[in-house]
């Protein structure tokens, strides 16, 4: 009977022992488990920290981007108006090129017709670098060696003085060309012949014909810008002349220039 009471002892204090020992166990496996969860969560947390990191970067960025987008736009927005702008002067400005030709062409035959009666060898209407050249002889104007202006010269600067009045937007330059035999009368050299001719023309335009002076330049040239050789007898006498020179007044043009240059260097 004593074997049969211990016998239930033993077993019992085996069982609590082995219960104790799987419950140690489980124990530590949990406490593994949980250090394991917690180093999980640890690095968790710091990668979520270094993504919340880098999302602040990309937005940061993506603003910066938007802001240089919008400052792109803005810029380009302005270019493609400056653009517009440029090519609105540009058609402006070729408009007035091409009303400007058409006004010198319209000139050039207008003191066409009004020196009609004038022969070739005494004067010539050209078109030259958009303006218009009236080149008369020293014979139709002047005495040979002369800066007095003779009867038929006077007509001559009537007619074109005529038409001048009747186009008041033409500034008028007067030059006195002479051919390279030096003068030896009564003018110092070619220069002051050049010069007295092509201001006795001057003074008839403004005091005999009513030019307006303010249009007018009077320059004299001398032997120095021949249109023929002076070898010859009959060159000579085609550089003793002077060329009236209409030149249209380009205010317009030149303010349009001044604006499509201003543009382009902004």
């Amino acid at each position: 009977m004593k074997y049969t009471k211990f016998y239930p002892g033993i077993f019992m204090i085996t069982a609590m022992f082995v219960a104790s020992c799987v419950s140690q166990k489980k124990y530590k496996a949990m406490t593994a488990r949980a250090s394991r969860l917690h180093n999980d969560s640890v690095n968790l947390y710091n990668q979520v920290l270094g993504l919340n990191g880098t999302l602040s970067k990309v937005q940061m960025q993506n603003e910066m981007t938007n802001s240089k987008l919008q400052q792109s736009n803005a810029q380009l927005s302005s270019s493609n108006e400056t653009i517009a702008q440029q090519q609105a002067r540009l058609a402006e400005l070729q408009q007035r090129i091409e009303s400007q030709r058409a006004a010198t062409l319209a000139l050039r035959k207008t003191i066409a017709d009004a020196l009609v009666n004038f022969n070739d060898d005494q004067l010539t209407v050209s078109l030259k670098n958009g303006k218009v050249y009236v080149s008369m002889s020293e014979k139709l104007l002047f005495p040979s060696g002369s800066a007095v202006v003779n009867k038929e010269g006077r007509e001559a600067l009537s007619s074109l003085a005529k038409a001048l009045n009747q186009n008041p937007d033409i500034n008028v330059n007067v030059e006195g060309h002479t051919d390279s035999i030096p003068i030896m009368k009564r003018f110092e050299d070619n220069w002051a012949l050049s010069e007295a001719r092509s201001t006795a023309i001057t003074r008839i335009l403004i005091k005999d014909y009513f030019v307006n002076p303010t249009r007018i330049t009077a320059s004299g040239r001398s032997e120095y810008l021949p249109i023929a050789d002076n070898g010859t007898p009959e060159g000579r006498a085609r550089n003793r002349r002077t060329e009236i020179i209409l030149e249209p007044k380009l205010d317009k043009i030149m303010e349009l220039v001044d604006a499509q240059n201003a543009i382009g260097n902004k």
